[in-house]
């Protein structure tokens, strides 16, 4: 027959074993997150960051892109609104979030 003490630490043993193999099965569920944050979460961030650095810098003379498709040239920048022109008499007002991109020179639009 088995002693109490000897019974406390098998179950002891038994107790530790489940808690290895708990952490064990947890190590794919880590790595999964782990690339996730890397393929996923880091190039959203700088791409993020890039696009506010872009719309902060905005200056009167840059030819821009909206989300809308309408390509202009900046007149003016406020704090969230920038004035665009779009042709010789037409400006609208629009929101800094709304600018996509920087024209660039291989997307230019035909002048007329």
């Amino acid at each position: 027959m088995m002693s109490a003490e000897s019974t406390a630490t098998w179950t002891l043993l038994a107790f530790q074993a489940g808690g290895v193999q708990q952490l064990v099965s947890m190590i794919p569920i880590v790595a999964i997150v782990g690339i996730f944050y890397v393929l996923v979460w880091l190039p959203m961030r700088k791409k993020q960051k890039d696009f506010q650095a872009l719309v902060e810098n905005l200056k009167k003379g840059d030819r821009v892109v909206t989300t809308g498709g309408i390509y202009g040239e900046v007149v003016s920048v406020d704090t969230a609104t920038v004035i665009l022109k779009i042709a010789d008499t037409v400006k609208v007002k629009v929101a800094k979030a709304a600018i996509s991109a920087l024209e660039g020179e291989g997307d230019k639009g035909d002048k007329q």
